[in-house]
């Protein structure tokens, strides 16, 4: 008996020793760890100032002050597929640097902004430059037909303002126009109407071009 109380004795004490042991390693390896941590933290540099840890920075850091824009339109298309239906946003959108540039884009995608996004760039791709008489209105009456919408454009006198619905507003003041009459036909077609507007302005032509084409001076015309 007194034997087996000495093994257990001695057996215990033996466990003791390597938890103790175990724990020791343990924590010099810890320290360890912290220490070269730290070094390694030195050594890379202070964290950039502005930005705490897990903060996104901008998306777009660089942002284009030229063009301003308008949505004109956003509505919900539906597809039927083989799973269920699947659904998207198409976003119609009008940019101008009000100096003479405007265009019209479309874009289409699952999420609103991501549309309206495509349809910006869809549009600054295809600008057309127009004429703008005395800096503030069309040189000319001029009419113009897309589908079923027809659109005319008629100069008016300085501080008369634009006589427009929304849609033609939105071209006329983001193409630089301050002062003229507008008058929309047929088809209430937003896309439409944007398009017979932006049909109507390409062809406008200044007094000096209809000077040229006319084989006259420009003192003649007036």
């Amino acid at each position: 008996m007194a034997e087996q109380k000495e093994f257990k004795a001695a057996a215990t004490k033996e466990v003791v020793n390597k938890a103790a042991n175990k724990a020791r390693d343990n924590k010099k390896v810890e320290s360890g760890e912290k220490a070269a941590f730290a070094e390694k933290r030195v050594n890379r540099g202070p964290r950039r100032e502005g930005k705490t840890k897990g903060e996104r920075g901008p998306r777009f850091e660089k942002q284009d002050n030229e063009f301003s824009e308008k949505v004109v339109n956003i509505s919900r298309v539906t597809k039927v597929v083989k799973g269920g239906r699947r659904f998207s946003f198409s976003a119609f959108v009008v940019v101008g640097d009000k100096k003479g540039r405007v265009g019209f884009g479309h874009g289409k995608a699952n999420e609103v902004p991501d549309s309206i996004k495509k349809a910006i760039k869809d549009a600054k791709n295809n600008l057309v430059t127009v004429p703008v008489y005395k800096n503030t209105t069309v040189p000319h009456q001029v009419e113009a037909k897309f589908l079923a919408s027809k659109v005319m454009l008629k100069p008016a006198p300085k501080g008369k303002g634009i006589v427009a619905s929304g849609t033609v507003r939105a071209v006329v003041e983001l193409a630089g126009y301050t002062d003229i009459y507008t008058k929309t036909y047929g088809s209430r077609s937003k896309a439409n109407i944007v398009r017979a507007t932006l049909k109507a302005l390409a062809a406008l032509r200044t007094p000096d071009q209809i000077a040229q084409i006319r084989d006259k001076k420009v003192e003649d015309l007036l």
